[in-house]
């Protein structure tokens, strides 16, 4: 068993070592961009605290603190390694593809350009939408709340790693319609097995948004509206690559199944 296993981890140990290389390579090259990075950032919460003044004249502006000894240096990692692995996303969708490659059929090897290219957008509209819909209504409430009395302090180590699980959350949302078009075009899934398995897919949705946004209902909304949005989509794709057989046609394969057992059995 494992001499079976043995070339496809050394494979899979190939792949991953690209993936790596490419991720280093582009960890130090956005190291060097680090610091228009972070202020691009830090832009939404720059807008939030700046209304934090506007919103009594008694309230000071909020602030961006470290309460580290090296939490700029640590900063400047943590915001390297985000754009690293966003720069570096198309040779790791390559790397995912060519691994799975050798098990699909040679009209299936055609669509590796599809498959990085389409992932590599949907990963950026998601990011984008994140940064320019989502984090201005979330920052803006949660910051702006109770700013009359308190003086908003933020930490800028703890924001830097709150920004990138939301903006990697929804990056990773909007792939879903790639995802189900080649699940579809593998035979994997059907238009059916997808409708059937909403009801739950909305309250997993529903989780994973409470989960990765901010704790208030608006943001949360925010994100799974989207993402039910997305998966009917998805249904729509995966009923036109891979559409479910007419529930007659199952039934009557059903028959000719026990028919073709009882004659064996007789």
């Amino acid at each position: 068993m494992f001499d079976e296993l043995r070339p496809h981890l050394i494979e899979l140990r190939k792949r991953l070592g690209i993936s790596a290389g490419s991720l280093i390579v582009m960890f130090f090259v956005m190291f060097y961009f680090h610091e228009p990075i972070l202020n691009w950032m830090v832009e939404p919460l720059n807008v939030a605290l700046g209304e934090v003044g506007k919103i009594s004249v008694h309230a000071a502006d909020g602030m961006l603190t470290t309460n580290q000894v090296g939490g700029a240096f640590f900063v400047a990692l943590k915001v390297s390694f985000f754009a690293a692995i966003v720069g570096s996303l198309p040779i790791i969708l390559a790397q995912i593809w060519m691994f799975i490659a050798p098990g699909l059929y040679a009209n299936e090897k055609k669509m590796l350009i599809p498959f990085i290219f389409g992932g590599t957008i949907m990963f950026l509209i998601g990011v984008l939408f994140s940064y320019y819909v989502v984090t201005p209504f979330g920052f803006n409430f949660l910051i702006t709340f109770g700013s009359f009395k308190f003086t908003p302090m933020i930490n800028i180590e703890e924001y830097v790693g709150f920004f990138t699980k939301i903006m990697f959350g929804f990056g990773i949302a909007f792939e879903l319609p790639i995802f189900a078009y080649f699940l579809a075009l593998l035979g994997m899934v059907d238009d059916r097995q997808m409708r059937e398995f909403f009801r739950y897919a909305i309250v997993i949705i529903f989780i994973v948004a409470a989960f990765l946004t901010p704790p208030d209902v608006l943001t949360q909304f925010l994100m799974a509206g989207p993402l039910v949005i997305l998966y009917g989509i998805s249904i729509l794709i995966v009923k036109m690559v891979n559409p479910a057989p007419p529930l007659e046609e199952e039934d009557e394969s059903d028959e000719d199944v026990a028919v073709t057992v009882e004659k064996k059995s007789e």
